[in-house]
């Protein structure tokens, strides 16, 4: 089986499984679909399952434990910390800022292992840069994780190429996760230069767009009326109507291929660098089977310049984030 490398601790196949959507923001899906569905990307050959404190809160880690128990010693599982977390409320209503506390950041993880059912977490990602905490004392803490035996690797995420520098030499990075697709590409300015030169792997999360480089969501009506998506800008109807015509690209160039958008977007992240280990959401299993063949997809040179070109961020109407979300980023 192909592999990609995270850091020095972590090898996993090509493609991971964001599984956030099963249980927040996205509207969710009924436990025996998503078991199902776990138990499939296992079968196929996936190993690297991504989630997070924040997600339900805290039902999707209580899901991957579940489902992922019989099959623990082949999976690697991340979750991630950061977030404050209202006790009322219900989905991102509960996120009420940042907190990367030394003392909060351990807390979590004693939680998160507890939901996971597990001995330890194979990857620990500071979920976003707290402002308010040196990266230094964060990363502390969680390297003390690691020394514990309760954490194997580390990782941060949305985090700038100083942030990671920083962190880096207090305990080493194994991964950064950041959005990144045909249509997101701000890694592209500094991070990949800082992960290449230190050995870090990246880790792109929504590598579809959050579902609008499949080609099946033309309008806001195809979303549930939960689904959080509709907050963000490139998902208000006059934003998805003028970017149609760049999906529509995609199509052209991925029926010339046979493959489908999705397929042809990943393979295009995938061909980004071999550093790089993207995490597709899938909460149906033809959905999951797709994502996972893009790692078998060959692109020449060429190919990767020519849809880079035609599916360039300058092409995109909407931002990736509201600005009150986009203010946590790049921190």
């Amino acid at each position: 089986m192909q592999t990609r490398k995270l850091g020095t601790e972590l090898e996993v196949y090509p493609v991971g499984l964001g599984c956030m959507g099963m249980s927040f923001a996205y509207g969710g899906q009924a436990e025996a679909d998503a078991i199902a569905t776990l138990h499939r990307a296992v079968d196929i050959g996936v190993n690297f399952f991504d989630t997070a404190e924040v997600y339900g809160p805290y039902e999707n880690e209580i899901l991957l434990g579940k489902a992922l128990k019989p099959f623990r010693d082949k999976v690697t599982i991340a979750t991630k910390f950061g977030f404050k977390i209202l006790e009322e409320g219900i989905g991102m209503d509960r996120m009420a800022g940042v907190d990367s506390r030394p003392e909060h950041v351990k807390a979590v993880a004693e939680a998160s292992l507890k939901r996971l059912g597990t001995d330890v977490i194979d990857l620990y990602y500071q979920h976003r840069v707290d402002p308010n905490v040196p990266i230094e004392d964060t990363v502390g803490a969680m390297a003390e994780l690691v020394r514990e035996g309760k954490v194997r690797a580390l990782g941060l995420s949305e985090a700038s190429a100083a942030t990671i520098r920083r962190a880096h030499a207090v305990h080493p990075i194994s991964a950064v996760q950041s959005e990144y697709s045909l249509w997101s590409r701000d890694p592209e300015d500094e991070v990949f230069a800082v992960c290449r030169e230190l050995g870090i792997g990246f880790v792109p999360y929504s590598p579809l767009g959050r579902g609008l480089l499949t080609g099946t969501i033309a309008k806001p009506e195809a979303l549930s009326d939960d689904d959080w998506r509709r907050t963000l800008p490139r998902f208000q109807a006059d934003a998805m109507e003028a970017n149609a015509k760049v999906v529509a690209t995609l199509e052209k160039l991925a029926a010339e291929k046979s493959v489908t958008p999705a397929q042809l977007a990943l393979a295009w992240v995938l061909r980004q660098g071999d550093f790089i280990v993207p995490i597709p959401g899938a909460r149906k299993i033809r959905h999951l089977e797709q994502n996972t063949a893009a790692a078998g997809i060959e692109l020449s040179a060429a190919e990767v310049a020519a849809i880079g070109d035609a599916l360039s961020p300058d092409k995109v109407i909407g931002k990736r984030y509201t600005e009150e979300l986009l203010a946590l980023v790049n921190g």
